[in-house]
């Protein structure tokens, strides 16, 4: 997963996607860009979308800068989102020291249950990583795995969210992940389905970022409670070393086909972002035409910003990718 970091003193901002402020950006930013405007926008567009914000987003300041993990609404609040997105390693170093107990468990829905409630934010989506290979060949690792999965479920349900995002980053080889994705999500979906959670997979890596082979493990899993989160920017399917995410990417699914693809089965959007010109505009990603099949595919829930990026702050970048989505919404209506 390769998410980032966060800010102080930004200007407040509407709650929906349409409804922007002008922010403040920090006088010692690396990288002077314009920020994008949007006109009033037709009404009926103003209710279609409301913006979440992807806490792996300000993953920097969390882990480097000692930022509390529990400050995430009050600054997702602070930016004008209206929708959260957890990030399960981001409690580890707490959760992992009392042994993931229940108490621990527990505590981690209650302070951000009360956090979420003081700032009026929507608690939508646990992201989950560092529990186990849903996808791994072997039958008792992805057992294991499913299990590892089962307290987040508890506790996305406990938090009032929709969804917990998984991976599935278990065997590279073809004719193993598929069926080993298939069980193991099967598995966790149908303990799930009784919490009333979704279980969605993000192209995060490997065979996941194959929009076809993650179709075809949708279509096989076959549950309505089991569905996608297309993430704009994760396309890679090989990296020079093999790795998921550390080394130079050498072959990317096309984003947009991608994208197209996994629309039908999604239950949660990620606006990712890296780069931005001086205008404004993502360098990798066309905000319009992916904005575009979004909206023709007919989705209607939360879209997630999450600004992974290194040019910008994590606040600079975090308010420029919420900027784009929402004019990148307005030009293509």
């Amino acid at each position: 997963m390769k998410r980032r970091y966060f800010i102080q003193n930004s200007a407040q901002a509407g709650i929906a996607v349409l409804v922007l402020g002008n922010y403040g950006c920090k006088q010692n930013k690396k990288k002077e860009i314009a920020s994008p405007t949007v006109e009033e926008a037709p009404e009926e567009m103003e209710q279609l979308f409301k913006l979440s914000l992807a806490q792996w987003s300000i993953h920097r300041m969390i882990k480097d800068e000692g930022m509390n993990p529990y400050q995430f609404a009050e600054k997702a609040k602070s930016w004008g989102f209206s929708g959260l997105e957890y990030v399960s390693q981001l409690y580890e170093e707490e959760l992992k020291a009392a042994n993931f107990s229940k108490e621990a468990m527990d505590g981690f829905v209650t302070k951000s249950k009360v956090a979420s409630e003081k700032h009026g934010l929507e608690n939508l989506i646990i992201m989950i990583d560092h529990e186990g290979d849903l996808s791994a060949a072997d039958e008792k690792e992805r057992r294991a795995a499913v299990e590892s999965h089962f307290k987040w479920v508890d506790a996305a349900a406990a938090l009032g969210c929709h969804s917990v995002r998984v991976n599935l980053m278990g065997s590279k080889i073809a004719e193993e992940w598929t069926p080993a994705s298939v069980d193991g999500l099967t598995q966790l979906a149908n303990y799930a389905k009784g919490k009333n959670i979704n279980v969605i997979v993000e192209n995060h890596g490997g065979f996941s970022s194959n929009a076809e082979m993650l179709v075809e493990v949708m279509k096989k899993v076959n549950l309505p409670n089991c569905g996608t989160l297309p993430d704009f920017g994760n396309f890679c399917v090989k990296r020079e070393d093999g790795s998921y995410f550390e080394t130079a990417c050498i072959e990317e699914y096309d984003r947009y086909k991608g994208i197209e693809e996994l629309m039908p089965f999604a239950k949660a959007v990620s606006a990712k972002s890296h780069d931005f010109d001086e205008q404004g505009n993502e360098i990798h990603t066309d905000y319009n035409r992916m904005m575009k099949i979004v909206k023709d595919s007919g989705y209607t829930g939360y879209v997630g910003v999450e600004y992974e990026g290194d040019e910008l702050s994590e606040e600079e970048g975090i308010i420029a990718t919420k900027e784009l989505v929402a004019k990148s919404l307005n030009l293509s209506t």
